[in-house]
């Protein structure tokens, strides 16, 4: 049998050379091996509607061009996102429940009850803190000497910004980050790395983390004390998800869900942004010249880098998509990441423009009722990153080849040696 680390490291074959009915792309290597970019076109010219009846997932639909998408994505009735939103189905031995995989009302209620903490009121005054954050962050960077991006930079900044989010002991932060990648990195989830007994510990000392966390908020407020603004505290004050810590298996699904959203997006930007202006020094020298272009480049950026490259669905009923007859029951996967490299749809779209024009014409935020939650968070987290960023080094030099995750669901890095130069 193959193992997980002799998959990430085997020669993908030339997908032009494959029978198209067989191409899969739920391969984890496709991503890790940064390859998936051909695989998609093939199937995006030639079967843009595809499926596959055997894989490690079972058999699923692939849907994978812009329009189909949003076909996909803004049809609920049709479309469910129950019991799961990646491709694999999750562990019985590990029950989740979460609001992303919930169809209305249910999602709805849970969904509203933490919306509040990424309310524009809220937002706005989040921006002196990150930006206080990043520059301390950036303070510390060495120069002149090569060090890694992502757990200097990337992990950094996202873990202090979930524990302000949940209002998490700040020391213990990095416990975020971690239950956050083993959260998504289960075999059967997403071809990732992770082993069901260590996944199992880690989920189990969140559940048990938050659970003191939600005990301790409770008898503050009952004590007299003002509730706080953090989405544990309005998880407990909602009528609907006030008695969620009885039911474990929401408990812990949607803290999971609200630390990967918050975790992995942002960070994986964040990333692939210096690699972008790397691979597209033109375009970084654009930005340098008019640093305006900023707003305009996050967008630019998210799309390129489809941090999270799929979510999944279930058809409700028989239901035709471009020429193809889906039957209930059927699994149906939008992968994002080919949308945002429709041809049909944006010019280009291999290349990073940072002045493009209708850059926020992308999927990665998803649509619908399920469109992400905190997306003005982590464009706001970007965009800070990047004014520092122009503000302080003249460049950022990515020095050796980026680890990617390997996984078919987060998009993005192990790690990312830098050298960076200071304008000072």
């Amino acid at each position: 049998m193959t193992s997980q680390s002799d998959r990430q490291k085997e020669t993908l074959p030339d997908p032009y050379e494959l029978p198209l009915e067989a191409i899969d792309l739920s391969d984890p290597a496709l991503y890790s091996q940064n390859r998936w970019q051909d695989y998609f076109k093939r199937v995006r010219d030639e079967d843009p509607v595809h499926y596959l009846p055997e894989s490690p997932f079972g058999p699923f639909w692939s849907v994978t061009r812009f329009e189909d998408i949003v076909a996909v994505d803004t049809n609920h009735e049709v479309f469910s996102s129950e019991p799961f939103i990646m491709i694999g189905d999750p562990d019985a031995d590990i029950p989740l429940e979460n609001f992303i995989s919930m169809d209305p009302p249910k999602h709805d209620e849970q969904r509203n009850a933490v919306q509040a903490v990424v309310a524009p009121r809220n937002l706005a005054s989040m921006e002196d803190l990150i930006r206080s954050r990043i520059s301390e962050i950036f303070d510390q960077l060495p120069t002149g000497e090569s060090f890694d991006w992502v757990s200097s930079v990337s992990k950094e900044l996202t873990s202090q910004m979930l524990a302000t989010i949940f209002d998490f002991p700040y020391e213990d932060r990095h416990k975020l980050v971690y239950w956050s990648d083993i959260a998504t990195s289960a075999p059967e989830l997403s071809g990732g790395n992770a082993c069901k007994e260590e996944r199992f510990a880690a989920l189990q000392d969140m559940v048990e983390t938050f659970a003191r966390l939600w005990h301790q908020k409770a008898a503050h407020r009952e004590k007299g004390g003002a509730p706080g603004f953090d989405m544990i505290s309005l998880l407990e004050a909602n009528e609907d998800t006030r008695d969620m810590i009885n039911r474990p298996a929401e408990f812990m699904g949607n803290l999971g869900l609200l630390i990967v959203g918050g975790n992995d997006t942002t960070r994986n930007s964040i990333s692939g942004s210096v690699l972008a202006m790397n691979e597209f020094p033109e375009e970084f020298a654009k930005l340098k010249a008019n640093p305006q272009l900023v707003p305009n480049m996050v967008s630019e950026i998210i799309r390129w880098q489809t941090p999270l490259a799929h979510m999944r669905r279930v058809a409700k009923c028989d239901y035709e998509l471009n020429g193809k007859q889906i039957r209930k029951g059927d699994k149906v996967v939008m992968w994002y990441i080919s949308g945002n490299r429709d041809e049909r749809i944006i010019e280009n779209p291999d290349q990073v423009i940072v002045d493009r024009q209708r850059a926020r014409q992308h999927l990665s935020f998803g649509l619908g009722i399920h469109r992400c939650m905190g997306n003005r968070l982590g464009e706001m987290q970007l965009r800070i990153t990047w004014e520092e960023i122009l503000k302080r080094f003249e460049s950022i030099d990515v020095v050796g080849k980026p680890v990617r995750v390997h996984s078919n669901f987060v998009h993005g890095y192990e790690s990312m040696m830098v050298k960076i130069k200071s304008k000072h």
